[in-house]
């Protein structure tokens, strides 16, 4: 499901201010700014990553960016 970016970037803030929150020692208690986007203040707090999801890189990729490819690069 898509997410409007405006949502995301509400997301991302509310992630970000969770790890603010653990660094300053502060309880694990989402102020209530932040309870649209609890889930997300969490998972800062916890040390959860953002996209927790990694994308493995295709052959094709792996293939263009051969020692070879990359030395032909560094001109």
């Amino acid at each position: 499901m898509p997410i409007a970016k405006k949502d995301q970037e509400r997301v991302t803030y509310a992630w970000m201010y969770g790890q603010q929150a653990r660094k300053d020692s502060k309880d694990r208690a989402v102020p209530k700014y932040w309870t649209e986007y609890a889930e997300a203040w969490l998972q800062g707090f916890d040390g959860v990553p953002l996209a927790s999801e990694s994308k493995p890189v295709s052959d094709g990729l792996e293939a263009e960016l051969d020692e070879s490819a990359v030395a032909k690069g560094d001109n």
